[in-house]
């Protein structure tokens, strides 16, 4: 009799502790399952954030490598506004341009030249510009590095650049006008802009460059509506063109301007 006793309180105590197991490995199942769904969104809703779209297209003056069918420059028309130089003045008016077909052997595919009329900045896919002559800002220093500050004050309103980053070398490099001047190489790079009325926003970044930098290449009103707008060249690395747009006009409330567009063109080999 005391066998039997034995023996159910061993089978008995043999199942608890299988319960007992079975029950901790699903609810270790469930806890984990949870996570990787949590990381999982959480992780997809900040690559959603982090992507910019255009508002509206533009293009450069410059040739574009064709891939199979698709080149961006054959979205250009008459249609498309031009802000351009001429004498010291910059200006709005319809696209002027031809356009020129050739083959480039790095990328082993057609290549399509925009050649501008006039001195072009930019061409825009935006038709309801005002045509003209714009106002517009002489550009001193065309770079803000790192712990240094720039103020322009247009109508009235001052405006100001202020660059952060790591400095990581110094050097008197040539300019294309025979001259020399300071260039730094620089990571982490943050450029920040203030106004009289607004607080100091962040409005471009890049974590490292490959012998470029950030350069301001206008400053004026394309949009007609009083307040500055800002054209940037903000190549990564030396075998790319990338400009920048950035428009007063589509600024959210208690932000001084907004970029709307840009675009980047590789000429690596």
């Amino acid at each position: 009799m005391k066998k039997i006793i034995v023996g159910i309180v061993l089978v008995s105590i043999l199942f608890s502790c299988k319960d007992a197991k079975e029950t901790k490995t699903e609810k270790i199942i469930g806890v984990s399952k949870k996570t990787i769904v949590k990381d999982s969104v959480q992780e997809k809703e900040v690559v959603s954030e982090e992507e910019f779209k255009n508002d509206f297209d533009i293009l450069l003056a410059r040739s574009y490598r064709s891939y199979g069918e698709e080149n961006p420059a054959v979205a250009l028309t008459k249609k498309w506004i031009d802000l351009y130089e001429q004498n010291g003045e910059y200006y709005l008016g319809k696209a002027d341009f031809k356009i020129e077909k050739g083959f480039d052997e790095c990328s082993g595919d057609s290549l399509v030249s925009v050649l501008a009329k006039n001195k072009s900045i930019i061409f825009m896919d935006l038709p309801d510009l005002k045509l003209g002559k714009i106002k517009s800002l002489k550009i001193e220093e065309d770079k803000i590095w790192p712990d240094e500050k720039v103020t322009f004050t247009f109508n009235n309103v001052n405006y100001t650049l202020r660059g952060e980053g790591k400095v990581l070398s110094s050097e008197m490099v040539s300019t294309d006008d025979n001259t020399e001047e300071v260039f730094k190489k620089v990571e982490n790079y943050k450029l920040y802009l203030s106004t009289g009325n607004t607080a100091e926003k962040l409005l471009l970044s890049e974590e490292s460059f490959n012998d470029t930098f950030v350069k301001l290449i206008f400053a004026g009103d394309i949009d007609n509506d009083g307040k500055l707008d800002f054209v940037f060249s903000a190549n990564r690395h030396y075998e790319e063109e990338r400009v920048i747009l950035f428009l007063s006009s589509k600024a959210k409330s208690g932000e001084t301007m907004k970029r709307v567009s840009e675009i980047a063109v590789g000429f690596d080999c």
